[in-house]
């Protein structure tokens, strides 16, 4: 369950949170099954709350959306996307420590 700030992503909805969003996006690409992406999950909220007006945040489930994982390469999970201006500019796979995914976001605000 997605804290009240992160946006659930869907096929329907993605081009508009993620692709035309005025501010950087990062894309958590996740499932129920996988033991990292709950790991990761908190730190996603808390810079969801941290980041707020910043960055959007979003979650992708990939069993749900196989179709947009598939799209942008996604091979293993937890993976983390950032986009700005519609384009991926950071790419981080597995479990990430909160002060590198701080290091990303900073170097793309």
């Amino acid at each position: 369950m997605a804290a009240p700030n992160i946006v659930t992503l869907t096929d329907a909805n993605f081009k508009e949170e993620v692709l035309a969003a005025q501010l950087p996006v990062l894309v958590d690409f996740w499932a129920v099954w996988c033991g990292p992406c709950r790991m990761i999950a908190p730190l996603v909220d808390e810079l969801a709350e941290e980041y707020k007006g910043r960055i959007k945040v979003a979650k992708l489930n990939v069993d749900e959306y196989q179709g947009l994982a598939a799209e942008y390469g996604i091979m293993s999970i937890p993976t983390l996307l950032l986009f700005k201006n519609g384009e991926v500019v950071s790419r981080l796979v597995g479990y990430q420590a909160k002060d590198k995914l701080v290091q990303v976001l900073e170097k793309h605000l």
